[in-house]
């Protein structure tokens, strides 16, 4: 009710300052925003429209009519009730309540079109305009609990044929009322009211009596609106469903009646795939079928202040999917039967897809159960044989059973993946690796035909949810991720890579349409998130297959989705600062083909730019010392005219700062005393799990791949304090000896076996950076955070004419 409504300056903030969309309507005082409050007493815009006031026919009254601005469709359809308290606010809102906990409001966009719609509401109601509220609102509720307290019951017509119009108006008058719906139903319940309409119903069909029908479609619809159990319960009953359904085909706003009992009984076909014996259980199943079939078919889209009054149509539903659920998970010979003809190769296509299709439906209503019945359900199925007949199912060539196969399979790994984990290790002792069930799953990932790869997506969320620590048991004897983790590198994460490892073999992609890319894409996804979850098993599978220099082709892509895929895979690896990651990296120079986008990327700020530079600036900030070095030592001369962004200078400067220590020990011993002895990490602090793991494997390894053992020096944590104000000082009087320097070097015309740089341009160059720290030339940039690029502006003119990079 208006007086319980909060305050509505909120819609007054949202309406205020409407324009005229599109110019479909030149009238603006007409123009009004549509609000009802929801249940946590917010306003809810329901969309802009115009409105007008005039008599409908078939609400028997004046009537508030909002139509869309956008389409014309109807908004607001509200019969002016002369017993409706109707309160007018800040000049521009009507504010009333259709019903309990329906409030409804009309924001207009001008102050002369609120008054001229107030006139009218006042005018039915027989009010001076100038009141701000139509209806006094204590006396009413007060006339309501005495009329409560005085009458005992609701008096119903006498159910006939000349009396219907007079029981539709009564209907229509007791829904916005609690008190008096209540009442109405409980007489409807008492005097077997129901079934005399319906009686009445086959009397006006047999007569052809359209306006009795059409009373009787609004009666009915009344009665829904009801949403009581007990009036559904006789309303769905085998001997009146069809006919209230006969009585739903009369809508007086149609002019032709529609043909539901006809759809219902010749074209809608119940098949059994498997007989069942139980008539209870088959009677609920007809009944479920046909009230969903009410529910989306047959009544009309409820309006704004008509959806909860059918929660309790909604609940029937609910409830019977739960009961069809028990009584067939009850009746092991249907399980049995069912599973036994899934299986068997003598069932032919046609039947195998019926059986596939409703083992999917029962999966999806089980999701209707509590969480202690779906455990139950579950477990059935998993004793029943589940997984092994899905596994023969998806190794067949039917696209449609598979796909169907495919979606029981998702609603089994959101339910319980350790089952599925452990199904799966279990069939490993006895199969090969090529018919194992996650392996079936992988191929149909990467054998999706769909050009957007749907099925292929929905697979890879499958897969990620079996591969999560986070989802894995650990019990006193074993730790499922253990386990399950060493068999799936084992036996399964060389099929998943295959089409990675096939696509990178030169030094381009093999295959770069969007479809291949895609797929792509979706296993980087997948390995990135093994790198940040698995620890050693994906290191040791990444070093030994050198998959990060595989997964570094693809930054040739033409697609730069997939060569950022490529990017944050390396950008997670590096993120662990791990040693082991960090000497493969250098080992391959790996940084190559990331330097080489850069400058393949030239001038354009776009995120592969601001994604690589990030990318250096972390090595910057968390001063990993041996990628500082090994990016400086190789990469320095393409990356040292790269000045709108102060990421690449300050990575010289840490590296000559490391080479002062080196060449000054002294430099350090102050830092050596302050430093707490409890952050030095030794490399010997690795777990002992990751060591066994390395230890063990690498007699395994192919020649060549053999993982770098740590090294047997201490590493030091992050300075304390960095001395750069003395190397400030100290650079200028080292500045002349390190031109001496340079001098010698380049004319010994040693070079170590390097990065090499080859431009092209007018006048053709080469340059060769030198491995060596007192060969590099030029000056280290000012310290300082790479701050907000902005456009890259000017890149430096050796930028922009790098052809390429070789590694000799």
């Amino acid at each position: 009710a208006p007086d319980r409504c909060p305050a509505p300056a909120a819609i007054a903030s949202q309406s205020g300052g409407c324009g005229v969309a599109g110019g479909r309507m030149t009238d603006t005082r007409r123009r009004v925003k549509v609000y009802t409050l929801n249940e946590d007493r917010q306003w809810d815009d329901r969309g802009t429209g115009h409105v007008s006031s005039c008599y409908v026919e078939r609400l028997k009254g004046m009537s508030l009519l909002v139509r869309a601005e956008s389409d014309g469709s109807l908004l607001l359809e509200s019969k002016i009730n002369p017993n409706t308290a109707y309160q007018k606010q800040q000049d521009t809102l009507i504010v009333w309540s259709e019903a309990e906990n329906y409030d409804l409001a009309l924001s207009f966009q001008e102050k002369a079109g609120c008054d001229e719609i107030w006139e009218k509401i006042c005018q039915v109601q027989g009010k001076d305009p100038s009141v701000d509220i139509t209806q006094d609102l204590v006396d009413e509720s007060e006339e309501e609990r005495f009329d409560d307290m005085s009458s005992p019951g609701l008096e119903l017509p006498s159910c006939e044929l000349s009396r219907l119009e007079e029981i539709a108006e009564l209907v229509a008058s007791s829904l916005p009322s609690p008190l008096r719906r209540e009442k109405l139903a409980l007489a409807l319940e008492n005097e077997g009211y129901i079934k005399k309409l319906l009686e009445i119903f086959h009397v006006c069909e047999d007569l052809e009596n359209i306006e009795g029908l059409h009373h009787l479609y609004e009666i009915i619809k009344g009665i829904f609106l009801l949403n009581r159990t007990a009036l559904f319960e006789v309303m769905f009953s085998e001997e009146c469903i069809m006919d209230v359904i006969g009585c739903l085909e009369y809508d007086p706003s149609l002019s032709q009646s529609r043909k539901h009992r006809e759809f219902l009984t010749k074209t809608a076909k119940f098949k059994e795939v498997i007989p069942i014996s139980d008539p209870e259980l088959k009677q609920k199943i007809h009944q479920t079928y046909r009230v969903q079939y009410i529910q989306d078919m047959v009544l009309p889209t409820p309006s704004v202040f008509e959806e909860n009054m059918l929660s309790t149509l909604h609940s029937f539903i609910f409830f019977n999917k739960v009961e069809i659920v028990g009584m067939l998970q009850e009746d092991e010979k249907f399980l049995t039967d069912l599973f036994a003809q899934l299986t068997d190769e003598a069932t032919d296509e046609e039947k195998r897809q019926e059986l596939v299709n409703f083992l999917k439906e029962f999966c999806a209503f089980s999701q209707t159960l509590q969480p202690q019945n779906r455990d139950a359900f579950f477990k059935t199925l998993s004793n029943m044989g589940i997984l092994p007949a899905l596994e023969v199912i998806l190794g067949m060539d039917d696209a449609q059973v598979r796909s169907a196969a495919t979606d029981i399979f998702s609603y089994l790994v959101e339910y319980n993946p350790s089952m599925v984990r452990e199904f799966v290790m279990q069939e490993a002792q006895q199969n090969d690796d090529d018919i194992l069930l996650i392996n079936l799953i992988i191929e149909h990932m990467i054998c999706d035909t769909d050009p957007e790869l749907g099925g292929a997506v929905l697979l890879m969320g499958l897969l990620r949810t079996l591969v999560d620590p986070e989802n894995m048991l650990a019990t006193a004897n074993k730790t499922e991720k253990t386990e399950f983790l060493g068999f799936f590198y084992k036996h399964c994460m060389h099929v998943l890579t295959a089409p990675l490892l096939a696509n990178t073999t030169e030094d381009k992609p093999s295959k770069d349409d969007f479809q291949t890319a895609q797929l792509l894409a979706l296993i980087l996804e997948l390995l990135t998130f093994c790198v940040e979850h698995h620890t050693y098993h994906i290191k040791n599978y990444i070093i030994n297959k050198d998959i990060l220099r595989r997964v570094l082709v693809l930054m040739a892509s033409k697609h730069a989705f997939l060569a950022l895929c490529a990017l944050r895979f390396k950008r997670k690896i590096i993120g662990l600062k791990d040693e082991f990651y960090n000497r493969y990296i250098m080992k391959s120079f790996l940084f190559e083909p990331v330097v080489k986008a850069f400058l393949n990327n030239g001038s354009r700020y776009n995120l592969m730019n601001s994604a690589i530079i990030e990318m250096f600036e972390f090595i910057r900030v968390e001063d990993i010392k041996s990628l500082t070095a090994h990016v400086i030592e190789n990469y320095w001369k393409a990356l040292e005219d790269v000045d709108y962004v102060q990421t690449f200078k300050g990575l010289k400067l840490r590296f000559e700062q490391q080479r002062e220590r080196q060449d000054n020990p002294k430099l350090d011993s102050m830092r050596s005393i302050l430093r707490n002895h409890r952050y030095r990490r030794d490399a010997r602090t690795l777990e002992d799990e990751e060591e066994m793991w390395f230890n063990t494997d690498e007699d395994d390894m192919e020649d060549g791949e053999a993982v770098v053992p740590p090294s047997d020096k201490p590493k030091n944590d992050e300075d304390i304090m960095d001395p750069i104000s003395k190397f400030m000082e100290r650079k200028k009087l080292k500045e002349s000896e390190e031109k001496e320097v340079l001098l010698k070097t380049n004319l010994s015309g040693r070079q170590s076996p390097s990065f090499k740089l080859s431009f092209s341009s007018g006048t053709k160059s080469n340059l060769t950076s030198q491995s060596s720290a007192s060969n590099l030339p030029g000056s280290p940039g000012s310290p300082g955070s790479p701050g907000s690029p902005g456009s890259p502006g000017s890149v430096s003119k050796s930028t922009s004419q790098m052809a390429a990079i070789t590694t000799k």
